[in-house]
Formats: C-alpha cells, structure tokens, sequence
C-alpha cells in the first residue's frame, strides 16, 4: 500500500468518523438530557454506579484478546477464532461475576435497587465482550461509516427507542439499565451482519502467544484505567449517597461526551494506520503532531466556551434539580484538552514497542489519587472532582511525555500548539462574556447561553477570516481536507496527486 493510499483511506475513515460524531453527540445528547428529566439525579446515581461496575467489566472482558489483530502485519482465520474464544471466555466469566456479585454491590453502596441494575448490566457485559473481535476487524480494515452508523443505530434504538419510554413508564433506573443491554445486543448484531467471521472455538492457536501478551497488557492497561477513571464515583457513593453520585455522573458524562467520541473516532484510526507506519517514525511522528496540533489549537478554546456556559446549559437543559452539577461540569470541560490528548496519544506508544508504559506510567498517579479522593469526598462533589481534573491533567502529561520520548521528540514541538489554542481561548472567553451581558437584561431561557455561543462562533470566524494563520499551518491544513475551497486562500500548499486519487 504506497503512501498516498493510506493517506486517502485515513481521510475518508476521519471524516465518516467525525460526521458520526456529530451525529452520536446530538444523539447521546438528546438521550441524556430526557432521561435525566425524567428520572431526577437519585435513580442515575443508581445506573452511575452499576455502569462503573460494567465499566470495568467491559474492561476486563471487552477487546482484551482482539486488540492484536489490529496489531499485527495480516490476520488469518485462525487468529479471528482464537481471539474471539477468548474473548467470548472472559465475557461470561464477567457476566456470572456481577450477577452473582449484585446483591452485595448493592449492600456495599446502602441502596437495594442497586442489585437489579446490575443484574440487567450482567448480561451487557456478555454481548459487549462478543462485539469486541468484530469491532476491532471493522476498524483494522478503517471502515469506521460502518461502526460509526451501527454505533448511531444502537444507542438510538437502546436509548430512545426502549429506555426514555419505559422511564415514562415509572421504571426507573432499570430503564437506564435494559437501554444499556438493547444497545450492545443491537451492535453485536450489526456489526457481525456487516462483517460475519468464523466463531468456531479454538483454545490454542500457534500464534495465539503475542495475542495472549497483548491481552494481558491491555488487561493490566484498562484496570489502572478503570480505577483512575470510575474511583471518584464509587468512593462518592460509599462516602455519600447515590444523589451526590447522580449530580456528579451526569455532569461527568455530560463533559466526557466530546472525549468519548473524539478519542472514539481518532484513537482506532490512528492504532490501525499506526500499525502499517511502525517503521517509519517521521511518518508516525508527523501524523501524531498533526492530530496534536488539531486538539490543542481547536478543542482548547471549545473547552473554554464550553466551561463558561456551563451554568445556562445546565439551568435550560436539565432544571433547578441539577445546578450543583454546574460547577463540576465547568471544571471537567476545561479537561476536555488533556483527555483527548491521553486518549490519542496512546496509540504511540502501542505502535512504538512501548504498550507497558501505559500502565506502569499511571501506576504512581493511582497511588496519590486514591486516598486524595477519599480524604475529600466528605466535603462535597466540587472537593472530588477537582481531585479528578488533577489527575486527568497528570495523566495527559505524563503519556505526551513518553510519546515524546518515544518520537525522539521534545516539549518544544507541542508547546506553540498550545499557545495558540490559549490565544485563542482568551479571545473566545471574551466573547462569551461579553454576549451574556449584552442579554443580562433578558429573562428568556437560553437568551444566555444562545448569545455566548455566539459570540464564541462570531470570535472564531473572525480570526478565520481575518488572522487565519494565528491557528498555525498543521490546523489550517486538516481544516482544509474537509474545506478543500479554502486551501487556496489560506495559501496552503496543494494535496500531492496520490493523496486526491481513488483508494487502490
């Protein structure tokens, strides 16, 4: 496969998986916003709490055994079945752990509806743990239109389609809960339909070492993950209650759906493409910087604006019930740099021989964050989730710092990136305040929110038109892959012959 070809199918794998993007926040969005009218912070509290149980089981059983397919040079038959043998052993294993563990889960945390939710998020685990090997074939082979639009169809169909009515119909959180399982069942099904392969069990397998090593990293990777990412809430919900701990998940899922689907749409590419580029570290360096340059420039200053509207999102989008999640949402949106940053760097230190680091490098943030998060939970969600936006910031850090390391790279490289996004932010921040006070005197909702965002949106066009090289040119060039007619005017190089051609 020459360059440009790659090239062509990274393109296209981007742009499917930003347009789905789009399209799964509105959605999640939407989803989130009815469900927790709906049902009040006491019952997501509830689901909180059973999701960071799946969460981990997810973890463990989830793509563990499937990820060295996307890893190695080709895949055969045999390392589809040994893969999914496995994976499809630690599903049910995890499945049978949190049914059976469900009635002391829920004794654990004070609150009995505990133990039906997870009863019902028992058999999610299952069907997540048998999508794994088909999602990561859909996305070795960079047909993320597929995943993208199975994606869309699950959660719609999960979410909307079985939880909001079965919440109206005074559910509560097992609403939340079989939406949970009719959207993986939903994507297993899907996802297979698109890309059948065989299933026959096999154990052993004459390659099947490297993908047994690579699952135990990736084991060892997602539970310092899962700890680092779901501890806040379970210490919350021991310390507190499960309405603290639904203020703080809508909040947190709320600020994470950027990340989530971010890191969802750019993480796989860049693993799978990646993968063909190991021996060509300019390439592999050049194409990490670009996606940096692109996060740090672009999403910093949305993070900014993000944060500053977060109390008017809040007032008009959930109601009075849910304004002390106002400040936490605030500070966890002006992380949204730092944990896509996490999230897409990862990929260079699996493609650079240095997966373990992943892990081993957190192991000491782990160690300082734990007992911070339980030293504070007893004085209040804000005490817990600054303790959270700290370690998602060390967490950033100390992965770009091994990815540089890993790139023969220095700090010197990435720091003009975030400059830029800061300059930039500033001018948004102004914006922002200056469209809310322009309506202070009006009493409509979303008068508030509606001309911040505005003024954010008039502060970037402006710069666009006016100042467009302040974004630098690795910004200006991926914005012109999706605006081509603007290449031209940004005095942008044109795209080599190869690069435009049809995928061979």
């Amino acid at each position: 496969m020459t360059a440009g070809t790659l090239g062509t199918r990274v393109e296209r794998a981007l742009k499917w998986s930003a347009a789905t993007t789009v399209a799964r926040f509105a959605l999640q969005l939407g989803a989130q916003v009815a469900l927790a009218r709906i049902l009040g912070p006491g019952n997501f509290g509830v689901y909180g709490i059973g999701m960071a149980v799946l969460t981990f089981a997810a973890f463990l059983s989830g793509a563990s055994f499937s990820w060295n397919l996307m890893l190695l040079p080709s895949v055969s038959r045999d390392d589809i079945r040994f893969s999914f043998t496995w994976q499809l052993m630690a599903g049910l294993l995890s499945a049978v752990a949190i049914y059976l563990a469900a009635g002391a889960t829920a004794t654990f945390f004070g609150d009995p509806l505990i133990e039906g939710v997870m009863q019902w998020l028992a058999l999610a685990s299952l069907l997540m743990a048998a999508t794994g090997t088909v999602t990561c074939l859909l996305q070795r082979d960079l047909n993320f239109r597929a995943l993208g639009l199975i994606q869309l169809a699950g959660y719609a169909v999960g979410y909307l389609g079985v939880g909001v009515p079965m919440a109206l119909a005074g559910q509560g959180a097992n609403a939340l809960a079989a939406a949970c399982v009719v959207q993986a069942a939903v994507t297993l099904v899907a996802s297979y339909a698109v890309m059948p392969h065989p299933v026959r069990p096999l154990f052993s397998h004459a390659g099947g070492g490297a993908a047994l090593t690579t699952g135990r990293t990736v084991f060892l990777t997602n539970v310092v993950n899962w700890l680092l990412s779901n501890l806040d809430r379970v210490v919350l919900g021991r310390v507190l209650n499960t309405h603290a701990v639904g203020l703080y998940s809508v909040a947190y899922n709320l600020a994470q759906i950027p990340n989530v689907l971010l890191v969802g749409a750019l993480q796989p590419t860049f693993l799978a493409a990646g993968a063909k580029l190991q021996d060509d570290r300019q390439r592999l360096s050049q194409g990490w910087l670009l996606g940096l340059a692109c996060v740090l420039v672009l999403l910093t200053p949305a993070a900014v604006v993000f944060a500053l509207l977060s109390h008017d999102l809040v007032r008009l989008l959930y109601g009075p019930a849910w304004m002390d999640a106002a400040w936490i949402l605030a500070l966890l949106f002006l992380c949204l740099p730092a944990w896509v940053c996490w999230g897409f760097t990862t990929p260079v230190l699996w493609n650079t021989g240095r997966k373990h680091l992943e892990y081993q490098l957190q192991l000491p943030i782990l160690a300082l964050a734990a007992p911070a998060w339980w030293l504070t939970a007893s004085h209040g969600i804000r005490w817990a989730a600054t303790v959270s936006a700290i370690v998602i910031v060390a967490r950033a850090g100390v992965i770009v710092t091994a990815a540089l390391k890993a790139l023969d790279l220095r700090w010197s490289a990435v720091l003009p990136y975030l400059a830029r996004g800061l300059f930039l932010s500033a001018l948004c921040a102004v914006a922002v305040r200056a469209g809310q006070h322009g309506v202070a005197g009006l009493t409509f909702p979303g008068a508030s929110l509606s001309a911040g965002a505005l003024g954010a949106a008039a502060a970037m066009l402006l710069v666009l038109v006016t100042r467009p090289q302040v974004l630098g040119r690795e910004t200006l060039g991926a914005l012109a892959r999706i605006f081509p007619e603007f290449r031209v005017r940004w005095a942008l190089p044109p795209l080599p012959a190869d690069a435009e051609g049809p995928t061979r």
